[in-house]
């Protein structure tokens, strides 16, 4: 299997009329494609629906959520994970490092 084929994941394919429907895809790997946890994420987003997800109390509990395979959402716009010891942030293009900045540090910018 090639797990470096990248394909694309259109937000209709997930949500039927979404809400928000920008962007219109996201360009991830094959071995991504049915990952859940990334999927739910992105219906997350789509549907600003964060009900089930909480601000967490310290860097520690995002770090902890996105080791055991969970994605967590920054600024309730964008899905990031950890990738290659770099926080990554997903968008059309595909995965992106996040550039450092103090609103990094604050949690309330976090869901996991």
């Amino acid at each position: 299997m090639n797990n470096k084929k990248k394909e694309r994941i259109y937000i209709t394919e997930l949500i039927e009329d979404p809400p928000i429907s920008y962007p219109m895809y996201y360009t991830i790997s094959s071995a991504l494609k049915d990952n859940e946890f990334l999927l739910d994420a992105l219906r997350a987003i789509h549907l600003s629906d964060f009900e089930n997800l909480k601000t967490p109390k310290n860097a520690s509990e995002i770090f902890a959520s996105i080791s055991v395979g969970c994605f967590a959402i920054y600024k309730e716009q964008y899905v990031v994970g950890y990738f290659g010891g770099k926080l990554m942030h997903l968008d059309s293009t595909g995965w992106k490092s996040i550039a450092v900045t103090e609103d990094i540090f604050d949690l309330d910018n976090w869901l996991i």
